[in-house]
């Protein structure tokens, strides 16, 4: 595993011939924050081996190499050692495999044991000085697939990517009772509730908000759901779902029932992405958990 600063090299082709590094490094998506930290925190640009600035004017054959400062460890996010169920790795990103009950960053109310902790304690056991960039969030109490970058870059690039509609999640939900309609799309605003710090509610006032949703299999008193969605609102399959009257189960924060299964049943189980740097379109699944197949086979 390499322990060395952030590096990425290209080889310029005859098309880029006269154009300014400066130009060449922002046709590669890096922002202009990256270039600053670069040129004032101890960043490089070299070109055929020999330092150079943003305004050196590259050449077909060039050699163009960018090292990216050493980042610095949140301060807020120690290490932890707790084990990671790592789905996918190399040394850009990583797709982890989430548990419910665990924070996906740390809170008020837990400011240690999340996945940010486990992700800097896994960089320091592996001599990676970085600190968590944590791409695609998750509710505590959700289980499933997560994507993370390793560097302050790549988050960038996917973050981007995320932003565009291009970082694709597929959601499995048990919720209460049956569907009107096997497939739908639930369009209503989310704000949060006047009157809570956390809960949100269905508002004319609040921020767009689709969901997308098909009944996989009927039980005998809830259903099966894949949710897919259009727009990332915090708690927004929970408040959707529930809006129709179909809140999920083990969700007491909007009304599901508790008795079968004590958190929401609601699982991450594929993403799918376009690499920056392999240039490939990856995509990772993940088996129901325990907790929520045993719902199946008890109905």
């Amino acid at each position: 595993m390499k322990t060395n600063c952030f590096t990425l090299t290209w080889k310029i082709d005859s098309n880029k011939e006269g154009i300014l590094v400066k130009e060449f490094l922002k046709e590669q998506n890096i922002s202009k924050t990256a270039l600053s930290d670069i040129k004032f925190h101890g960043g490089k640009i070299f070109v055929n081996e020999k330092e150079v600035t943003v305004r050196y004017k590259l050449s077909e054959g060039d050699v163009l190499k960018v090292i990216f400062p050493e980042e610095k460890p949140s301060e807020g996010v120690a290490g932890e050692e707790i084990p990671l169920d790592i789905l996918y790795e190399d040394e850009y990103l990583l797709v982890i495999n989430k548990p419910s009950g665990m924070n996906t960053i740390p809170s008020r109310e837990h400011p240690s044991g999340s996945l940010a902790n486990a992700l800097v304690g896994y960089y320091n056991k592996i001599g990676l000085i970085s600190t968590s960039h944590i791409v695609t969030r998750l509710d505590r109490d959700t289980s499933g697939i997560v994507l993370a970058a390793k560097h302050r870059h790549v988050h960038h690039l996917l973050s981007k990517q995320q932003r565009s509609g291009l970082v694709k999640r597929t959601y499995e939900a048990f919720a209460e009772g049956f569907f009107k309609q096997d497939k739908g799309k639930i369009e209503e605003p989310i704000a949060r509730k006047s009157n809570s710090i956390i809960e949100r509610e269905v508002n004319p006032n609040g921020q767009y908000a689709c969901t997308y949703y098909t009944v996989i299999k009927k039980y005998s008193s809830f259903s099966h759901v894949q949710l897919k969605l259009e727009t990332g609102r915090t708690h927004q399959i929970r408040v959707h779902l529930s809006y129709l009257g179909h809140p999920l189960l083990g969700d007491d924060l909007y009304g599901g029932d508790t008795s079968k299964i004590k958190r929401q049943a609601l699982h991450c189980s594929r993403l799918a992405f376009f690499h920056p740097f392999q240039k490939k379109g990856m995509e990772f699944r993940s088996e129901l958990p325990e907790d929520m197949r045993k719902l199946i086979v008890q109905d």
